[in-house]
């Protein structure tokens, strides 16, 4: 069975998935953009499990990841992943990004979770150019999938803004 990769453009709080990634800061207490949206739609419920997380391992790394229940949301899982803060004079950039994908998909896996779902990561207030963060993601996903080939049925980019949802379009039905 081959992995399916879908667009959606919408609000990714709304995906009835097994699982969807939110893009949020190294303290894991909800901030703004899609971070703040998953808290606010998810309950308290993510938030008492990211201050757990925090008491334990004081919170997320750059391109690390971890996971929570969904609380109030459709999907049943929420992996936490903390994006970089664009630097044009970092070669690091696309590293740190395409880790955000890979740690979250490997979360994903070793829980075997079939269906994940992203937002854009970085692209909001952390200032990634969204065409060059849009290849990081395509790549670091592509070649996850192409290693751990059967092991997800579906992984969708939900893109809340237009400009997202076209550089996606675009370079998935490159192929």
């Amino acid at each position: 069975m081959t992995t399916r990769l879908t667009l959606e453009q919408g609000d990714i709080t709304k995906i009835a998935f097994d699982v969807i990634v939110n893009a949020a800061n190294s303290s894991l207490l909800g901030g703004g953009g899609v971070d703040g949206a998953i808290h606010r739609a998810g309950g308290p419920k993510i938030l008492e499990e990211c201050m757990e997380i925090r008491a334990s391992q004081g919170g997320c790394k750059t391109g690390e990841a971890v996971m929570t229940t969904g609380g109030s949301l459709p999907a049943r899982f929420v992996i936490h992943t903390v994006g970089p803060v664009y630097s044009a004079h970092d070669p690091a950039m696309p590293t740190l990004l395409g880790n955000c994908y890979r740690n979250s998909l490997r979360l994903a896996v070793s829980y075997g979770l079939k269906t994940v779902a992203f937002p854009n990561i970085s692209t909001g207030v952390y200032g990634y150019p969204k065409a060059a963060a849009c290849e990081v993601a395509l790549l670091a996903v592509r070649a996850f999938l192409s290693e751990h080939d059967g092991k997800l049925e579906e992984v969708r980019f939900v893109c809340f803004d237009e400009e997202n949802f076209a550089l996606y379009s675009e370079r998935l039905s490159e192929g």
